[in-house]
This record gives C-alpha cells, structure tokens and sequence, in this order.
C-alpha cells in the first residue's frame, strides 16, 4: 500500500525544550514509519540525533508532502507564511498557549497522526492576504500575513489620519490608533481583543477593526473578502507610521503613503483529524458553555 504522504517536514520553535522534545519523538516516530523526514535549520541544531537531513522552510515547502509545525499559533504564523507558498499540507502541534491553528496535543500524538498519515484526515483552504505600501505610485514594500495586517504608529497612543476606500470607493475617513485589517483566520487573535467579529473560517470576508477611534460612532465592518482595501495616510500624520504584518514583519510607512491590502493567490492549507470542530475549538480555547444537557 503507497503512503499518502511520503516526504515530511519537521519544523519547529527554536531553544525550546518542549518544542524540542515533541520533535525528537516525531522524528524517531516517522523515521521508524518509513518516511524521509526534513527538519528545519533553526532547530535540527539542537537535536540529539545523527545524520539529519537539514532544509530551510523554503526548501521543506519545495520538497515535502507534509509539514508539521511544532509551536505556538505565534511561531505556525511565521511558517504558515512560507508554506502557503506551496502546495503541503500542514498540521500544527501546540506547544503555546491558546494553540486556535494547532490541532495536536504533544503528548497524545501518535496515535491522531497514524490517522491522518493513514488519510483519515480533513483539510481546509485558508485564504492570507497581502499588504502593499506604495510611495508616489511605486510599490515600497509588501508582505502577506495569515491573521492580519494592522495599520499604526510607531509608538503607543499616538493618533493618526487616514482615509479608507474599498474597491475604489470612499468609505470613511478617521483618527485613531489604527486599523486592523484581519482575515477569518485572525478573527480570534488581535482583532477579537479589540472588539472585533469572529469570523468562522469557511467565510470569504475581511472585518475592518479601528483601534481606539476618535468619535463614538465607530464600528467594525465586514466587507467582501475579495474587496481591495486602500488606506491613504494624511501628510499631517507624524513619520514614524507602521504596518504589521501578524506582529511579525513591520513595514514602514510614511505620510502621504498608500496602502493596499487585499487576498493573496496563495492560500493555506490546514489538516485536521477527522473530529476536528471549529465550533469545539471556540468553546475549549474560550472557556463557553457547554450544552446544559
């Protein structure tokens, strides 16, 4: 019987011992198994075992069928980046805190993973998007972001101007802290501690969350995820404006600057064990209610 997945990732977060350990057992685990198993350069360093085939995220991308990341939903937003690049599968294992983008327990792995290795699995497409910051017509900067894309200064409570346009048209113009540009993947990070909508993954949306606005009139808003979001920085702002791709990669924005955010062609695609809920993840990571009987 062929393996549905023959090639497979291991990545991981570096100098953490939890992280560590979950790798080293998953490289015995799929080693023993059969399959070739890459493990990323950050963290194949600190493992205790000989001969491993060490690869970029990049590289495990290009070559493998199959990624696992080992982290928190921080360190699988960094990878998940790189990865959607390519056409692979990706499993997360929790070694943070909430862990909304990682299904596997670590320390009841095999057995859920024999499964999915098996095929008895269910995958979704999660869409990202992409950020552009242009400067008298010419593209600056860009980069893609799986949760969301946060327009702010470069301090804390500094107010700044701009104006927002959705697909070409004038909506609204604003002083705030920010804009929060988040996709339904990333309704349950930033975006829900502002005050934002969740969005459950399967929607094709963006919302559109101010951060501490100046006027008790404004809300968040939901638009069409294909829409093309432009925001027009005011040349009065101060020059030291930001924006944040998943708190990771910060883009430097100037007064005067446009910034268009809209989806990417790439996408992300998540494996789940076949029990995976959405709706069980929100209750367990948010402490909801359970059914009265």
């Amino acid at each position: 019987m062929s393996k549905l997945y023959k090639t497979i990732g291991l990545i991981g977060k570096p100098n953490h011992k939890g992280a560590k350990a979950t790798i080293n057992a998953l490289y015995q685990f799929l080693s023993q198994q059969g399959y070739q198993v890459l493990v990323e350069s950050s963290v194949a360093s600190s493992l205790d075992i000989d001969n491993v085939n060490i690869n970029s995220v990049t590289e495990i991308g290009e070559q493998a069928d199959l990624a696992i990341v080992v982290g928190g939903d921080g360190y699988m937003l960094g990878a998940a980046r790189v990865l959607s690049c390519y056409n692979i599968g990706v499993i997360g294992v929790n070694r943070g805190n909430l862990g909304f983008l990682t299904d596997l327990a670590p320390n009841d792995i095999n057995e859920p993973l024999s499964k999915i290795l098996a095929g008895e699995s269910r995958s979704e497409q999660r869409f990202i998007i992409e950020a552009e910051v242009y400067r008298h017509g010419k593209l600056k900067s860009s980069n893609s972001a799986v949760n969301e894309a946060v327009l702010h200064a470069g301090k804390v409570a500094s107010m700044i101007e701009f104006e927002v346009y959705i697909d070409g048209s004038f909506m609204f113009s604003q002083r705030s802290d920010g804009l929060i540009v988040s996709t339904p993947t990333g309704s349950t990070a930033y975006s829900m501690s502002a005050g934002g909508p969740i969005l459950t993954p399967n929607l094709n949306a963006l919302s559109l969350v101010p951060m501490f606005p100046h006027t008790l009139t404004s809300r968040p808003i939901v638009v069409d995820g294909n829409s093309e979001i432009k925001l027009v920085l005011a040349n009065e702002n101060y020059e030291n404006l930001q924006v944040s791709c998943d708190g990771h990669v910060i883009l430097a924005v100037m007064p005067g600057d446009e910034v268009i955010i809209k989806k990417s062609e790439n996408t992300l695609r998540l494996v789940h064990p076949l029990d995976h809920n959405y709706f069980n993840v929100l209750r367990n990571k948010l402490s909801w209610g359970n059914k009265l009987y």
